[in-house]
């Protein structure tokens, strides 16, 4: 697969997932099969105004080559600034363009999931993004729609194309969905024929390697994008790998191995992060996902989710069955989940398509997804 002059094997992609896909994560995941390794989302207007965290955000370990760096952005000439900064400043190989986030706080101010519905307004941000960007590929990362009634992915799809993005990802759910239901895998094969000439990518539902294979040979798409069916599982890039190119094994690491890679897991967030005690909080959403299907009792569970140091994570870790096989039928959805009653949005967003309102600086937000 070929995003601009950047070739993907396997055809895989890491979804930017907010305080998931730092560094650590993302070697962890590198270090296990290939693809394109995405960090999480950062907010062009942080980034144009150098904010500390932000910058702190998209470091890249030495290892990390391509350098992706997913953008979110609501006003053209905002958007435009900050993909000329990462060109002139090299600070990533390829930009990607966030139009998925489903979460309220988002779309009520015309944001994420909902700006595609006002193609105008979609059209010149792709248009200053692509023309900012000199060599660097730009791709997007897009839903199906806001609900069913008000579907978006075909017009945007078009117009992506007509603009020179690189690349389109769509995750085959609607705002309205969120993260429930059943992603339709079907409208990623709408996409695929409505734009034959660039890469499409599917998104949604993919927990095991064999999804994958099977989301490829439906849709036609060129790629997949994996989000939630990593969590927990950084070696699914293993898997993913081994599919592509044909062969049957899968990874399954016993209770010990994983044990490991939760305890490197956590010693590189401290590194990171440079706070220890920050670093094992924030890892602390991981321990279900990295334990999910093994037996381990509840008091463990808690003393591991609730460690306050290394010191303290590694004697839970020690205590845990080192040759617990890996358990069959774990291969389900892990993250975030449930839909939502309706999608909350600016008055008057859906009375004309075509308008190009530009969402105020309240639009951008760090949280991400799609």
């Amino acid at each position: 697969m070929k995003i601009g002059p950047i070739g993907v094997w396997p055809p895989v992609v890491l979804a930017p997932m907010a305080g998931i896909t730092n560094a650590p994560f993302r070697v962890l995941c590198r270090e296990q099969g290939a693809g394109l390794f995405v960090c999480e989302m950062i907010t062009t207007r942080a980034l144009v105004e150098r904010n500390p965290k932000t910058l702190r955000m998209i470091r890249f370990a030495e290892s990390e080559r391509p350098r992706s760096i997913q953008l979110y952005g609501v006003d053209p000439a905002v958007v435009g600034r900050a993909v000329r900064m990462i060109a002139e400043e090299d600070l990533a190989d390829h930009v990607d363009l966030n139009f998925g986030c489903p979460v309220p706080k988002v779309t009520r101010r015309g944001g994420g999931s909902a700006l595609p519905y006002k193609r105008n307004l979609l059209r010149r941000i792709l248009r200053e993004a692509v023309a900012n960007a000199g060599s660097l590929p730009v791709t997007m990362k897009m839903r199906k729609g806001i609900d069913d009634d008000h579907l978006t992915y075909l017009d945007a799809g078009r117009i992506a194309a007509e603009e020179g993005v690189a690349a389109i990802a769509l995750h085959a759910r609607t705002a309205r969905q969120h993260y429930g239901g059943v992603a339709d895998w079907e409208a990623i094969a709408r996409l695929k024929e409505a734009v034959p000439e660039i890469p499409v990518l599917g998104n949604g539902d993919i927990w095991c390697a064999d999804d994958a294979l099977r989301m490829v040979a439906r849709t036609g798409c060129d790629g997949v994008v994996v989000g939630r069916g990593c969590l927990g599982r950084p070696w699914l890039f293993r898997d993913l790998e081994n599919a592509f190119n044909g062969g049957s094994e899968r990874a399954t690491p016993t209770l010990g191995e994983v044990a490991d890679v939760m305890e490197r897991h956590a010693e590189g967030l401290a590194e990171c992060f440079d706070i220890e005690r920050y670093a094992v909080a924030d890892f602390r959403k991981h321990v279900g996902w990295y334990l999910k299907g093994f037996t381990v009792g509840s008091e463990l569970r808690r003393e591991l989710a609730t460690a306050e140091s290394l010191d303290g994570l590694r004697a839970g870790l020690a205590k845990l069955e080192r040759d617990q096989p890996w358990p069959p039928n774990t291969d389900t959805p892990r993250g975030k989940s449930g839909e939502r009653s309706k999608v909350l949005l600016p008055d008057g967003w859906l009375d004309d398509p075509w308008d190009c309102p530009i969402p105020g600086a309240d639009a951008e937000s760090d949280i991400s997804g799609g």
